[in-house]
């Protein structure tokens, strides 16, 4: 059940980055309340892991889905670049946080 937790706790981190562009500097309030909601339940639920998850790993894990879940969002709503080196490394990060739950 705590990764289940963790890992909605990561897709909630991606939710909060989009929400933060989409915010434009905090001018546009729905989206600004979104980024607050959403950073809100990312951090509760990541407190929530880390009772049975060691910090670490569960820190690792929660920044790895944010990040690759952040670039995906960056590539299919936002045209940012996909060029092969930038795939190849967010495989990578995939396959580490990946590894990370094999190993914990």
């Amino acid at each position: 059940m705590a990764w289940l937790t963790l890992i909605f706790a990561g897709l909630f981190e991606v939710a909060f980055t989009t929400s933060l562009k989409l915010a434009d500097n905090f001018s546009n309030l729905k989206w600004s309340v979104a980024f607050f909601i959403s950073i809100c339940v990312s951090f509760y639920l990541l407190n929530q892991a880390i009772k049975t998850i060691p910090m670490g790993t569960a820190y690792a894990v929660w920044t790895g889905i944010g990040a690759a879940g952040t670039v995906l969002v960056g590539i299919f709503f936002f045209q940012e670049p996909a060029n092969w080196l930038r795939i190849g490394f967010l495989m990578l990060l995939i396959g580490s946080i990946i590894g990370l739950k094999a190993v914990a």
